[in-house]
């Protein structure tokens, strides 16, 4: 089969994505995050709480809808064995080599989560390579389904299937009705580990995983393709007018319009997966309409994102570590650890990323 066509597009999102991450990881340990994170300043800037807000409720869904993307047309083009190897490669590997490098740092250093302490019973901590883990799970039962299924009935793309809004909004609601019901046992940053290694947060796997099918879907039906220019422009309006919304009310309207109880938990939910479609089609049509750019640099960097992926936390703490004693409002440090963090990370992604085959 003929090589495919890269999607620079896709590269320079997954890039811009990244450049987020790095971001609100920075943001954990300046901000009202309720997650975890190893440095903690006693200074916490409100600011961030929304920011946090506003990407978990759509940038890891967004990682997944791509991925799914690309996996259904890497099966297509090595399909059965060369795909699972690529995957247990790309994937795996990385993740087994965190998961090792890890167990010495939760016995000396940071104990169990949960537990009482360095040296209790504790699983296999992949911390923020669960993404990976995640993925590599999805890859392989998609792999499975496939073979199961046979290759009839799953042709390489050759029309336009219609994205609608009617199916989008349904869909929502129903993500939202979803998460809602997953969210009553397992509440936001409520993290489990399944056979004490698979890295889990309830809340979050109805939209994750949804958005993992419908990055198969995409490519079935041409979608990132063909979604038309002005319905990703009215898509990102929407976006961007539910992050305002978010911001506004975080950051003093709710005194205004109070909501309280299961009143905000149905707001939240129905918000959240709007949002999380409305902002997954507009920044993809966004960047295939405007930033489809590959330029030396844009290439280097779309080559080197997994690897920042894989990288950047250790270059945040490190410079975290390094201003921890600096007396600074946090929003300052917030700013100075994300401009240093990046250029770093992707400097060191993109020596290492040949040498290790990331």
């Amino acid at each position: 089969m003929a090589e495919r066509e890269r999607l620079y597009y896709l590269d320079n999102l997954k890039v811009a994505l990244t450049v987020l991450l790095i971001a609100h990881h920075v943001g954990q340990a300046y901000g009202p995050t309720g997650g975890t994170w190893p440095i903690q300043e006693t200074a916490r800037a409100a600011l961030l709480g929304p920011f946090f807000t506003v990407n978990r409720s759509f940038f890891m869904s967004l990682f997944f809808l791509i991925s799914g993307y690309f996996v259904a047309r890497s099966f297509d083009a090595k399909p059965g064995w060369p795909f699972v190897k690529s995957r247990l490669l790309r994937l795996g590997v990385p993740l087994l080599v965190f998961s090792l490098l890890m167990i010495p740092l939760q016995i000396f250093v940071f104990g169990a989560p949960g537990s009482d302490g360095p040296g209790s019973a504790w699983p296999i901590d992949v911390g923020y390579m669960w993404y990976v883990e995640h993925l590599l799970i999805f890859s392989l039962a998609y792999a499975l389904w496939r073979v199961i299924r046979g290759r009839r009935g799953a042709p390489i793309p050759t029309e336009a299937h219609p994205l609608r809004v009617w199916s989008v909004l349904v869909f929502a609601v129903l993500l939202a009705a979803a998460s809602a019901a997953i969210r009553i046992a397992y509440p936001i940053d409520r993290w489990v580990y399944l056979l004490g290694f698979f890295r889990v947060a309830f809340a979050d796997v109805p939209r994750d995983l949804s958005f993992f099918v419908l990055g198969i879907v995409a490519f079935r039906r041409n979608w990132l393709k063909t979604v038309t220019a002005k319905a990703g422009r009215n898509w990102l309006v929407v976006g961007v007018a539910l992050v305002a919304f978010w911001y506004a009310y975080a950051l003093g309207l709710y005194k205004i319009l109070p909501i309280s109880g299961i009143g905000f938990d149905v707001v939240r939910v129905l918000w959240e997966a709007v949002l999380c479609c409305a902002l997954c089609i507009g920044l993809i049509v966004l960047f295939r309409e405007r930033i489809n750019v590959h330029g030396r640099l844009a290439v280097a960097l779309g080559k080197s994102q997994y690897a920042a992926y894989i990288f950047h936390v250790p270059v945040i703490l490190a410079f975290q570590f390094a201003i921890l004693n600096v007396s600074l409002p946090p929003l300052a440090k917030f700013a100075l650890v994300t401009l240093a963090s990046i250029p770093a990370t992707f400097v060191i992604a993109n020596a290492v990323r040949r040498p290790l085959h990331l």
